[in-house]
């Protein structure tokens, strides 16, 4: 019988709880950390990320010999490795650490803070919000930050309302087929966690902020359509509409904007919607017919998709750098 002390974003053998606790009941402990290809497979490669997990996990297996151990490393979707772990082992508990990110990604939990209306209409102090955020919640406190930044941007690059923050892109061939960009705005392109973020969008004036990100990415990336039509759909439906954050996180998105997302990473919707909506809670909450007959087929096959998007950037770049 073994303890498993499953390491995730707590890197470190020093003052950690969860090993310590898994230390103490005096079983065989297994240190593990399972790289997730849900993750990694969206990941561009030799991502300098993976590389410092990677030379963390040495350093800690260097330190763990010492002692006879080592972190056993797998690769794979996580539930498949726990599936095979439990079979193979006889496992007393699994010891990890609280992850306190606010279930954030999670559009089926209400984790959010619902302020981005309040905060765009000024009936809340921002200055108040941030020293609560400081003290209680610094991913919070990070995403305020960038609600800064992008008025920052605006106010010293005015020109971002209409044009691309890279000039790079300027060149970048945009399909803009108007039927596709219909069946976006109505949530119909057969990708449950796209058409459900636009569906809470028309139906409610509000998208879960994970699901802002995969909606406009496909849009720019998937259907090669122009960011500033996204960005203008969004400026009509939503509550919290703000130009500064609006223009930033579009541009994001589309990879033409300020520390924006690169252009080869294309999110693939249905991994993300398997990491983020697992249990599909959010998409049949807005998708009443998701898993019926009646539920559209894909508007684009994702691997087609990804290949064309990478395709026509490139090529967009090294028209503009001629």
């Amino acid at each position: 019988m073994i303890n498993i002390f499953w390491l995730r974003r707590d890197l470190m053998l020093e003052d950690n709880t969860a090993l310590s606790h898994a230390l103490k009941e005096g079983l065989p402990v297994m240190p593990l950390f399972v790289f997730d290809t849900n993750i990694t497979d969206e990941m561009p490669e030799n991502d300098p990320r993976i590389s410092f997990i990677y030379d963390t996990l040495s350093g800690i297996n260097e330190e763990l010999r010492k002692t006879g151990s080592s972190v056993r490393l797998l690769r794979g979707d996580p539930s498949e490795i726990w599936e095979s772990l439990t079979a193979s082992f006889n496992i007393n508990a699994v010891y990890i650490n609280k992850d306190y990110e606010k279930h954030r990604d999670h559009p089926a939990v209400d984790r959010t803070s619902y302020l981005s209306p309040h905060l765009r209409f000024g009936t809340v102090s921002i200055r108040k919000i941030a020293r609560i955020a400081a003290e209680q919640n610094q991913v919070f406190l990070s995403e305020l930050i960038w609600r800064e930044f992008f008025m920052q941007i605006l106010c010293h690059f005015p020109n971002v309302v209409t044009e691309n923050f890279k000039r790079a892109y300027d060149d970048i061939r945009w399909r803009n087929d108007e039927s596709e960009f219909k069946r976006w705005c109505s949530g119909e392109t057969g990708y449950p966690i796209v058409d459900a973020g636009m569906r809470q969008l028309n139906e409610t004036g509000y998208m879960h902020n994970r699901v802002r990100m995969i909606t406009a990415g496909f849009l720019c990336k998937h259907l090669l359509i122009d960011w500033r039509w996204g960005e203008a759909y969004f400026a009509q439906k939503l509550l919290d509409y703000k130009l500064s954050s609006n223009n930033g996180n579009w541009q994001w998105a589309a990879g033409t904007g300020c520390d924006a997302a690169p252009y080869f990473r294309v999110f693939n919707p249905d991994t993300q919607q398997k990491k983020f909506d697992p249990e599909k809670e959010y998409i049949r909450k807005w998708i009443k017919d998701a898993d019926s007959s009646h539920y559209p087929m894909p508007i684009i096959e994702h691997d087609f998709a990804r290949r064309r998007a990478i395709e026509v950037y490139q090529a967009g770049i090294k028209s503009y750098s001629k």
